[in-house]
């Protein structure tokens, strides 16, 4: 049997605000293409199939049209949730999914409910973990001191081992968890809420293969514990991923082989840095013009409407920022201003931010922050200017707190 091991697909997430279902239809696409070119049986999606509980009708339709390609590659499909996903809504209508060859495990009391397929070996049992909350998920468990993922997860392989015991076949168990070891990209949503968040790889001891999600890089914790990652990157940390799947094979005795397969890149990834005018005219950068970019201007006057300019030789842009070229010498902010007046402070911000303030500006600053302290225009004497007063002790003496 010959298995494909996904995850994190996220559709319906944006990348800096750009839409990303045409990207997601074309990597769902390229698994589909996957499934046909190496006779894969089974496809496993490890949880996070949508960014939000409750997804678009946009976000839905990508992932039926997806669903739909990969059954007619030929492969059963078989879906956990994640820390994304309802999984009350990507659940519903599992007793029908299923006979139409789509399997949905996303609840608790389904967990040691294996979906069995069977070859010429015998049987495969896939058991599907959904991501569990164990504020949300303990009791059900029946671990109601449970203050970790550890706690519950291992709770839940616990129902798995004893529901494989007397069974004469091979196993394969979905999760979505942070496995000791992992890799984070940056790009993954963190799931401490409700206790420490990462699980030992030695909590699925006891089956063939562990199919995780979460990550979004392809990993290898063990030879047979994996992340497969998400099919395309999510954040600029990871354009030097290579998107990828796993494919595994199962013969008689468990695990023969798991093969790497590279997906192609949908749109690639560029982070770009230098003037300007740098950007827009360096030849050598056309590479990037139907890349996402994200941009860091190095001028020494913040450009004035930059991703507009950006836009007309990359249209993917999608993140601009200023970043003046002595700002790598400056100091911290703490240092920066210990000493100095607000009327100085507030300069130095203007500057840093756009350029030095005209004579007009500095002296409108200056007005604004007598309005804002109340002192009168002309101050007649060099005392300190008084904030607000603290009531005097008996001896009817007043003390003034300044600034």
């Amino acid at each position: 049997m010959r298995i494909l091991h996904t995850s994190d697909w996220h559709i319906g997430r944006t990348f800096h605000g750009a839409d990303l279902l045409d990207d997601q239809r074309a990597s769902l696409r390229h698994l589909a293409d996957v499934v046909a070119a190496e006779s894969v049986d089974v496809v496993v999606v490890a949880g996070d199939v949508f960014d939000r509980s409750v997804p678009s009708a946009d976000a839905v339709r990508v992932y039926d049209d997806g669903l739909a390609a990969i059954a007619a590659a030929g492969a059963a499909i078989v879906v956990t949730s994640g820390n994304h996903d309802s999984p009350t809504r990507l659940g519903v209508g599992s007793s029908f999914a299923a006979a139409g060859g789509l399997h949905l495990r996303t609840s608790v009391a389904s967990i040691a409910d294996p979906i069995v397929f069977s070859d010429e070996h015998g049987d495969v049992a896939i058991y599907g973990i959904p991501y569990l909350e164990p504020e949300v998920t303990r009791t059900e468990l029946g671990v109601d001191d449970a203050r970790g993922h550890s706690d519950v997860l291992t709770a839940a392989m616990e129902r798995i081992r004893a529901d494989l015991a007397p069974r004469d076949a091979r196993s394969v168990v979905i999760a979505h968890a942070f496995v000791v070891g992992g890799l984070a990209t940056g790009s993954e949503r963190s799931i401490s809420v409700g206790g420490v968040e990462t699980v030992a790889a030695e909590v699925f001891s006891g089956v063939d293969y562990v199919a995780l999600g979460h990550l979004h890089s392809p990993q290898e914790l063990t030879p047979t514990v994996r992340y497969s990652g998400s099919p395309i990157p999510y954040s600029f940390g990871e354009n030097t991923h290579h998107k990828a799947v796993w494919l595994v094979d199962l013969d008689a005795d468990g695990v023969s082989d798991v093969r790497r397969h590279d997906l192609p890149i949908v749109r690639g990834l560029t982070s770009l840095r230098g003037t300007l005018d740098e950007l827009l005219t360096d030849e050598s950068l056309s590479i990037a013009e139907d890349h996402y970019v994200e941009a860091t201007l190095t001028d020494a006057v913040r450009p004035v409407d930059a991703m507009r300019a950006l836009r007309q030789r990359f249209p993917h842009a999608v993140h601009v920022q200023w970043q003046r070229p002595d700002a790598e010498n400056s100091v911290d902010y703490r240092s920066r201003v210990r000493g100095r007046s607000d009327a100085e402070i507030i300069t130095s911000f203007v500057t840093d931010v756009r350029d030095k303030p005209t004579t007009r500006e500095r002296a409108l600053v200056e007005s604004a922050l007598r309005a804002v302290v109340g002192e009168p225009e002309q101050v007649a004497s060099c005392e300190p200017l008084a904030l607000f007063e603290i009531d005097a002790p008996a001896d009817g003496h007043r003390v003034a707190e300044s600034a």
